[in-house]
């Protein structure tokens, strides 16, 4: 494997005003703490970034962060904060933004969303080793997909209205009847880490932040908790009741 050369990373935290689930919720209180607060402590403690930046929408959001130590550059503008906003043109906002007007250029930039607040300080470590000794354009923070899940048993409605499987198009009947049997172990995104080449935001014709050469980071399922609702909000709080033990 071709190790990456890498000087500078950027940790840029998004969090907009505007969570509809959970209102307030990137600054509501979890275990007495802001939500955004334990993203923030993590990144800190992981030592490996260059820069730490907060892009949101909000004054109340911006100011909690400051009071964490993070640096708030500039505020997101409105159109980059709506509910259907990717994250793509909101992490080109805020690396062009760095460019045009404090001449800062990072090597590589890992994305982290609030929502993932079990994720530890090893986690963000251990992604950042895997990203420079593997020579991959990205690395992304996954969780194994939990077997009744897998699209190993997922179905498709094929010609005729009829299910068929999802991998292969066959019948029903045909289907891995025990999930030991699958050929590979399937993951999905958790959205704990994104870490990925900066240029790969501005790379035409496609701009994106995964690369050709995507590596995965698969993070126990505890640690994988992502908060949308109030139900993955309690999830939260049991975890960090184990781990306060």
């Amino acid at each position: 494997m071709k190790s990456v050369s890498v000087h500078k990373i950027l940790g840029v935290i998004t969090a907009r005003g505007g969570s509809k689930g959970i209102p307030r919720k990137n600054i509501k209180e979890l275990k007495g703490e802001p939500l955004i607060a334990y993203t923030i402590k993590a990144a800190q403690e992981s030592g490996i970034f260059d820069r730490i930046i907060l892009s949101t929408d909000d004054a109340e959001i911006a100011e909690v962060a400051k009071k964490y130590g993070v640096e708030v550059p500039f505020m997101r503008p409105a159109e980059l904060a709506q509910d259907n906003t990717p994250h793509l043109p909101v992490m080109q906002h805020a690396v062009s933004w760095l460019k045009d007007n404090e001449d800062y250029c990072p090597d590589a930039v890992m994305l982290l969303q609030p929502t993932a607040p079990l994720r530890q300080v090893q986690h963000i470590k251990e992604a950042v080793n895997l990203f420079l000794k593997s020579g991959a354009d990205s690395v992304v923070g996954v969780a194994e997909t939990p077997g009744h899940f897998s699209p190993y048993w997922a179905v498709v409605e094929g010609s005729g209205g009829w299910a068929r499987l999802f991998f292969s198009g066959e019948p029903v009947f045909k289907r891995i009847t025990r999930r030991q049997n699958f050929p590979k172990k399937t993951y999905h995104h958790n959205g704990a880490i994104y870490l990925f080449k900066t240029d790969l935001l501005f790379i035409e014709p496609e701009p994106n932040f995964y690369g050709d050469k995507v590596a995965i980071y698969p993070m126990e399922e505890e640690y994988s908790i992502n908060i949308d609702g109030f139900d993955d909000w309690i999830l939260a709080e049991n975890v960090l009741n184990r781990l306060a033990k």
